[in-house]
């Protein structure tokens, strides 16, 4: 669910839209991809004059409730957040006459921003922590300081990697996965993908602890 579609009235029909697109009658997962609201309309990044966002009131919980409907409904079978803090996650945990509670948050998780408080928090509450960029985040000014190292460049990940013949981006990917974190690794690279798959179903377990 996109930030400019958590007005109550606009859930429903965002859900169906994208079933529609995808040609289904359910998703198994739809989740809220971003904590804070942006103004309702047809531009994805609503911005005024000065280049700034367009954000929007909208009361979190009553999204949810809409959520809560759409899957009363069987549009999807699960619910679930991105980018939630604890204070976001707990407005929602605490909301008076919550039905469903959130199955998983998908945060940035990898060895550069561990996310242990919030693990721990959601491990607490049973929702599943999904880590997005496990192999670090996009080199992009706008979100990282480009001047430190990448990920997969980390000396340590490098030295453990080879101890054991895996690459580092293995042993990232280990490094969630051991902690009970999904991984959602996205790369382009055939032989990438390959070597995320066979780390995902099998390699990985033979790293010892």
């Amino acid at each position: 669910l996109w930030n400019t579609c958590h007005p109550p009235e606009r859930v429903r029909p965002t859900l169906e839209k994208t079933l529609e697109t995808l040609g289904l009658d359910y998703v198994d997962l739809y989740i809220i991809e971003l904590p804070m609201a942006f103004k309702p309309g047809d531009e994805i990044y609503p911005r005024d004059e000065n280049g700034k966002f367009l954000y929007h009131e909208t009361d979190l919980c009553a999204t949810w409730e809409a959520l809560e409907e759409c899957k009363d409904a069987g549009l999807c079978k699960s619910l679930g957040v991105s980018n939630f803090n604890r204070r976001q996650l707990e407005l929602i945990l605490n909301k008076p006459g919550l039905k469903h509670k959130p199955t998983s948050n998908q945060v940035e998780c990898h060895p550069y921003f561990t996310q242990p408080k919030l693990l721990e928090f959601c491990k607490q509450h049973e929702i599943v922590i999904v880590g997005y960029s496990p192999l670090g985040t996009c080199r992009d000014a706008m979100w990282v300081n480009v001047s430190s190292p990448p990920l997969l460049e980390d000396a340590t990940l490098n030295a453990i990697g080879k101890k054991y013949n895996k690459s580092a981006a293995q042993v990232a990917l280990r490094f969630n996965v051991q902690r009970g974190v999904v991984v959602i690794p996205k790369s382009f690279n055939p032989d990438r993908i390959r070597e995320n798959f066979q780390q995902n179903m099998c390699i990985v377990y033979t790293i010892k602890k």
